[in-house]
C-alpha cells in the first residue's frame, strides 16, 4: 500500500470524531441525543458541551494531524482517547450501574485498533526509511 493511501485510511476515524465535536458546537441537543443522553441544564450543560465536545475535537485533531504528518505518536494519542473511553464505559457499567453500551464500546475499540494498526505501519515505514538512508 502506498503512503498516501495509508494516510487516507488513517484519517477515516477522524471523520465521526469531527462530526460529533462540531455537533456539540452547533446542535448540542442532537449531539447529546445521538450518544444516548439528554442535554443537561446549567453547569452540567456547560460541562457536557465543553468536555465531550473537547474530547471529540481533540480526538479528531490527533487523527487528522497524525495522518497528515504520518505520526504514530499522534495516532496513538487518538487511539488512547478512544480506548480509554471504552474502558470508562465498562467501568461505568461494572461499578456504577450504568447501562451496558456494547455498540459504543465496539466502535471505540474498533477505531482505537484501526488507529493503532495505522500507527504501527507509520512507525515501521519510518524505521525502514531510516535504515535505507
Amino acid at each position: 500500500m502506498n503512503h498516501k493511501t495509508l494516510q487516507l485510511i488513517a484519517a477515516v476515524p477522524g471523520i465521526p470524531m469531527l462530526l460529533n465535536g462540531v455537533g456539540f458546537v452547533l446542535d448540542p441537543g442532537q449531539a447529546a441525543m445521538s450518544l444516548g443522553m439528554p442535554l443537561l441544564e446549567g453547569l452540567g450543560r456547560s460541562t457536557q458541551i465543553g468536555d465531550i465536545g473537547a474530547f471529540f475535537l481533540t480526538c479528531a485533531w490527533c487523527v487528522f494531524y497524525g495522518s497528515y504528518r504520518s505520526s504514530s505518536s499522534w495516532l496513538g494519542a487518538g487511539a488512547l482517547l478512544l480506548g480509554l473511553a471504552a474502558v470508562m464505559r465498562l467501568l461505568a457499567f461494572g461499578l456504577h450501574d450504568a447501562a451496558f453500551a456494547p455498540v459504543f464500546i465496539a466502535v471505540e475499540v474498533v477505531l482505537a485498533t484501526w488507529l493503532t494498526v495505522c500507527a504501527v505501519q507509520f512507525e515501521r515505514r519510518g524505521r525502514e526509511a531510516t535504515q535505507h538512508d
